[in-house]
């Protein structure tokens, strides 16, 4: 699993922390930081949560390209 740095990337632009993008959408920082790590992957609704947050879309934070 790659490292997440679309998910960085929002919550930076947002100038949220770990912990209160986790607040706002009902988890750990700890799950935050896993996500972005890649060592966590979440369901969709948490997908979908952290969307909303972030006023994004899955495919704009969770999609990933293929590698040609």
């Amino acid at each position: 699993m790659a490292k997440n740095l679309k998910l960085k990337a929002a919550r930076a632009g947002h100038d949220l922390s770990q912990q209160q993008l986790a607040e706002l959408v009902g988890v750990s920082r700890q799950t935050i930081n896993a996500i972005e790590k890649g060592e966590y992957n979440p369901t969709i609704k948490l997908c979908r949560a952290i969307c909303r947050a972030l006023g994004t879309t899955l495919n704009d934070l969770f999609w990933e390209e293929e590698e040609a």
